[in-house]
Protein backbone atom coordinates (compact mmCIF):
# COMPACT_ATOMS: atom_id res chain seq x y z
CA UNK A 1 0.00 0.00 0.00
CA UNK A 2 3.15 2.83 1.53
CA UNK A 3 4.55 1.86 -2.02
CA UNK A 4 1.18 2.12 -4.37
CA UNK A 5 1.08 5.57 -2.46
CA UNK A 6 4.58 7.07 -2.84
CA UNK A 7 4.18 6.18 -6.69
CA UNK A 8 1.17 8.42 -7.27
CA UNK A 9 3.34 11.20 -4.97
CA UNK A 10 6.03 10.50 -7.16
CA UNK A 11 3.70 11.02 -10.59
CA UNK A 12 2.18 13.89 -8.81
CA UNK A 13 5.44 15.67 -8.26
CA UNK A 14 6.94 14.67 -11.86
CA UNK A 15 4.12 15.83 -13.55
CA UNK A 16 3.83 19.15 -11.74
CA UNK A 17 8.00 19.98 -12.38
CA UNK A 18 6.67 19.30 -16.20
CA UNK A 19 4.08 21.50 -16.28
CA UNK A 20 4.64 24.29 -18.53
CA UNK A 21 5.83 27.76 -17.13
CA UNK A 22 5.05 31.04 -19.50
CA UNK A 23 8.21 32.04 -21.23
CA UNK A 24 7.66 35.37 -22.61
CA UNK A 25 8.43 38.48 -20.93
CA UNK A 26 5.15 40.27 -19.47
CA UNK A 27 4.92 43.86 -20.00
CA UNK A 28 2.26 46.31 -18.62
CA UNK A 29 1.21 48.92 -21.52
CA UNK A 30 -0.83 51.92 -21.90
CA UNK A 31 -1.77 54.89 -24.32
CA UNK A 32 1.37 56.83 -25.61
CA UNK A 33 -0.83 59.54 -24.37
CA UNK A 34 -1.21 58.63 -20.72
CA UNK A 35 1.00 60.56 -18.60
CA UNK A 36 1.72 57.75 -16.52
CA UNK A 37 5.52 56.59 -17.26
CA UNK A 38 6.30 53.23 -14.82
CA UNK A 39 4.70 51.84 -12.19
CA UNK A 40 5.42 49.66 -9.63
CA UNK A 41 3.88 45.64 -9.53
CA UNK A 42 1.23 46.87 -6.53
CA UNK A 43 0.32 49.66 -8.23
CA UNK A 44 -0.54 47.82 -11.72
CA UNK A 45 -2.21 45.03 -9.64
CA UNK A 46 -4.65 47.60 -8.33
CA UNK A 47 -6.37 48.31 -11.64
CA UNK A 48 -6.66 44.53 -12.78
CA UNK A 49 -8.46 43.67 -9.33
CA UNK A 50 -10.91 46.43 -9.12
CA UNK A 51 -9.05 48.91 -6.50
CA UNK A 52 -8.75 51.95 -8.77
CA UNK A 53 -10.69 53.19 -11.52
CA UNK A 54 -8.01 55.65 -12.62
CA UNK A 55 -6.97 53.01 -15.54
CA UNK A 56 -9.41 50.90 -17.73
CA UNK A 57 -8.00 46.97 -17.56
CA UNK A 58 -7.59 44.94 -20.27
CA UNK A 59 -7.92 41.55 -20.06
CA UNK A 60 -6.32 38.55 -21.78
CA UNK A 61 -9.14 35.57 -21.71
CA UNK A 62 -8.06 32.61 -19.73
CA UNK A 63 -4.25 30.90 -20.90
CA UNK A 64 -0.63 31.12 -19.76
CA UNK A 65 -0.29 34.67 -20.02
CA UNK A 66 -3.34 35.58 -18.02
CA UNK A 67 -2.42 33.22 -15.50
CA UNK A 68 1.49 34.12 -14.85
CA UNK A 69 0.53 37.63 -15.07
CA UNK A 70 -2.07 36.48 -11.88
CA UNK A 71 0.71 34.84 -10.02
CA UNK A 72 3.52 37.49 -10.43
CA UNK A 73 1.95 40.67 -10.57
CA UNK A 74 -1.50 39.94 -8.24
CA UNK A 75 0.11 37.36 -6.13
CA UNK A 76 -3.33 35.47 -7.11
CA UNK A 77 -4.36 32.78 -9.35
CA UNK A 78 -7.00 33.26 -11.58
CA UNK A 79 -10.15 31.45 -9.39
CA UNK A 80 -9.34 34.36 -6.87
CA UNK A 81 -9.63 36.89 -9.58
CA UNK A 82 -12.78 36.00 -10.68
CA UNK A 83 -14.15 35.67 -7.41
CA UNK A 84 -13.20 39.57 -6.92
CA UNK A 85 -14.54 40.59 -9.67
CA UNK A 86 -17.83 38.45 -9.14
CA UNK A 87 -18.29 40.35 -5.94
CA UNK A 88 -17.51 43.85 -7.59
CA UNK A 89 -20.35 43.06 -10.19
CA UNK A 90 -22.80 42.13 -8.36
CA UNK A 91 -22.58 44.73 -5.59
CA UNK A 92 -22.56 47.06 -8.25
CA UNK A 93 -18.75 49.10 -7.17
CA UNK A 94 -17.00 47.99 -10.55
CA UNK A 95 -17.72 46.32 -14.31
CA UNK A 96 -15.48 43.74 -14.93
CA UNK A 97 -12.48 44.42 -17.32
CA UNK A 98 -13.21 43.54 -21.40
CA UNK A 99 -11.15 40.46 -22.35
CA UNK A 100 -9.65 39.95 -25.34
CA UNK A 101 -8.01 37.20 -26.99
CA UNK A 102 -5.21 37.54 -28.29
CA UNK A 103 -1.64 40.61 -27.24
CA UNK A 104 -2.57 42.25 -30.50
CA UNK A 105 -6.35 42.76 -29.86
CA UNK A 106 -5.31 44.03 -26.30
CA UNK A 107 -2.26 46.30 -27.52
CA UNK A 108 -4.97 47.37 -30.27
CA UNK A 109 -7.47 48.22 -27.29
CA UNK A 110 -4.86 50.05 -25.31
CA UNK A 111 -3.83 51.97 -27.87
CA UNK A 112 -7.20 53.73 -28.95
CA UNK A 113 -8.06 54.99 -25.01
CA UNK A 114 -5.54 56.91 -23.51
CA UNK A 115 -6.76 55.67 -19.67
CA UNK A 116 -6.62 51.55 -20.89
CA UNK A 117 -4.30 49.73 -19.52
CA UNK A 118 -3.07 45.93 -20.22
CA UNK A 119 -0.48 43.49 -20.58
CA UNK A 120 1.48 41.61 -23.27
CA UNK A 121 4.01 40.01 -24.40
CA UNK A 122 7.42 42.38 -24.58
CA UNK A 123 7.59 40.81 -28.35
CA UNK A 124 4.70 42.11 -29.25
CA UNK A 125 5.19 45.89 -28.44
CA UNK A 126 5.63 48.79 -30.95
CA UNK A 127 5.39 52.88 -30.99
CA UNK A 128 1.17 52.33 -30.42
CA UNK A 129 1.28 51.69 -26.65
CA UNK A 130 3.82 52.52 -23.96
CA UNK A 131 5.52 50.28 -21.57
CA UNK A 132 5.23 51.11 -17.54
CA UNK A 133 5.94 48.13 -15.98
CA UNK A 134 8.30 44.87 -17.02
CA UNK A 135 6.93 42.28 -14.90
CA UNK A 136 9.21 40.31 -12.99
Amino acid sequence: MKTAIAKVLLALGLGMAAAPMFAAEIVVIVNPKNPATRMFSEQAGQFFLGKSTLFTPIEHTDGPLRNEFYKKVLDKDATQVKAIWSKLVFTGKATAPKELSSSAEVKKAVAADVSAIGYIEKSQVDDTVKVILTVQ
